[in-house]
């Protein structure tokens, strides 16, 4: 059997951007975090703020240490795997890849010592300013990567001459039309993955009635953020998703499994889109609410995927179920929001054992969201690399063989395993050491006086039982 290094290479970069995805998306909401815990320590001295920033510190030292390692390889693939899209694309990605190392790397590089190092070395005020200038270096480079991205999905500011691209507007092609929709649903993503891994280790820590006051404080903040921003989360992909019908009409079509364009379009909770036929089977459908959710009009007209050829047609049951994993998990996310809210009521958002458990298993599912999202974004722009102007057959190194795209995916795969069984491992021995780590890292006189008595609300909650 020939082997496909087009098929292969596509392979081979889902990969690696879908394994390095899950660490800088964690990390930019928890280096949010971390400086509103350095705020809250600054503003009150309470030690409380001081143990739980260190300890989420080492956590974040050691994830972003992860997603350093396996975002190298990205850079590198460029030019191994997709030269051909390099040269045609370098007057516009090169110094956008460029501004994010000098502008948000170095910024994150350099600040990251004084947070990690630098407690009670520098003054509080040095160290806070060092927490949010790494919060920001996260923000930053998010900027200018999803810039990059989005830009391949909503081209502008560019013009295509013999094959390379000519910036035009710099201003146009950096703020192109998709961009600010894809960076705050980003943002809000990271936002959410931290909030519910602080959250669920929070409630793992108090099913097993460790440092209770501190991880209940945590906690509280964590349900708070999930209140607000998983509902903003919908707010915005709705407008996100307008968007894409505009820019993108036959990715909208594939994530509603849509064949022909209609107006009245059913919202399709379950189908199997059979690309062969152009048809879906087993459906179960809401009448009109597809149209009622894109256009806001229930008799608005939906496009169909068989405006275009077969052969531009994205992968329409991976982008179709891939969406509705992401959607699922995004209501899922604003439920536990409310319930926590209504748990509150006499202090029972931290007393109750099923949703302390919930938490537990819901710390995974933004990286699943995330991932899935992922997904209908890069899936669902196939077969174009840059969207309408460049195909993937087109962007691929022409002396690229089979057995090379092989080779280096399975060593890839080899290497990053490697990485990840490490960083795991280490990590787990983080989360088990628990807040302990920081009452060393912050080394404050109020975490050495002795134990008040163990109250009832402090009996762990799985002696109480549910």
């Amino acid at each position: 059997m020939e082997l496909d290094p087009l098929l292969l290479s596509r392979i081979q970069f889902a990969f690696v951007v879908s394994f390095h995805a899950i660490f800088p998306v964690f990390t930019i909401g928890l280096a949010s975090f971390i400086a509103f815990l350095e705020i809250l320590f600054f503003k009150t001295g309470n030690p409380v703020w001081e143990r739980l920033s260190a300890f989420w510190v080492q956590v974040f030292a050691v994830v972003f240490g992860m997603g350093v390692v396996s975002g190298i390889v990205m850079s590198f693939q460029f030019g191994t795997n997709w030269s051909n899209y390099s040269y045609a694309a370098a007057n516009f990605l090169g110094p956008v890849l460029s501004y994010e190392v000098i502008t948000a790397f170095f910024l994150e590089a350099a600040f990251l010592g004084v947070l990690l190092f630098g407690r009670n070395r520098v003054p509080k005020g040095v160290h806070l300013f060092a927490a949010c200038m790494v919060a920001l270096g996260t923000f930053i480079s998010s900027f200018w990567i999803l810039s990059a991205n989005s830009w391949m999905h909503t081209p502008a500011g560019v013009e295509l001459r013999d094959g390379v691209f000519f910036v035009t507007s710099w201003s146009e092609a950096i703020f192109n039309p998709s961009f600010p929709y894809r960076f705050a649903h980003m943002g809000l993503a990271s936002f959410l993955t931290g909030a519910f891994v602080v959250a669920g280790v929070s409630a793992w820590y108090l099913l097993r009635g460790r440092e209770v006051e501190i991880n209940r404080k945590a906690l509280s903040i964590c349900l708070w953020l999930i209140l607000i921003v998983a509902p903003t989360q919908a707010v915005v992909g709705d407008f996100h998703g307008i968007n894409t019908l505009e820019y993108q009409p036959t990715k909208v079509a594939a994530m509603e499994g849509n064949w022909e364009t209609s107006t009245a379009v059913p919202l399709l909770l379950f189908a199997w889109p059979d690309q062969e036929t152009q048809s879906n089977r087993f459906e179960i459908a809401i009448p009109k609410l597809a149209s009622l959710i894109l256009t806001h009009d229930p008799e608005g007209e939906v496009p169909g995927l068989n405006a275009v050829p077969v052969d531009e047609q994205p992968p329409v049951a991976l982008v179709f179920w891939a969406f509705r994993i992401m959607v699922g998990l995004g209501l899922l996310m604003i439920a536990f929001g409310f319930v926590g809210l209504l748990l509150r009521r006499k202090q029972r958002y931290w007393q109750t054992p099923w949703f302390l458990q919930g938490l537990r298993l819901m710390s995974i599912t933004p990286f699943i969201a995330v991932l899935a999202g992922w997904i209908v974004t890069e899936a669902g722009r196939a077969p174009w690399l840059v969207y309408g102007l460049m195909s993937h057959a087109e962007g691929v190194t022409p002396s690229l063989t089979g057995g090379m795209a092989l080779f280096t995916l399975l060593g890839y795969i080899l290497v990053y395993a490697m990485i990840f069984s490490a960083g795991l491992y280490y990590l787990m021995r983080v989360l088990q050491d628990g807040l302990e780590i920081g009452e060393r890292a912050s080394d404050v006189d109020e975490v050495h006086r002795p134990a008040r008595p163990l109250s009832g609300s402090d009996v762990p909650l799985e002696q109480k039982g549910s």
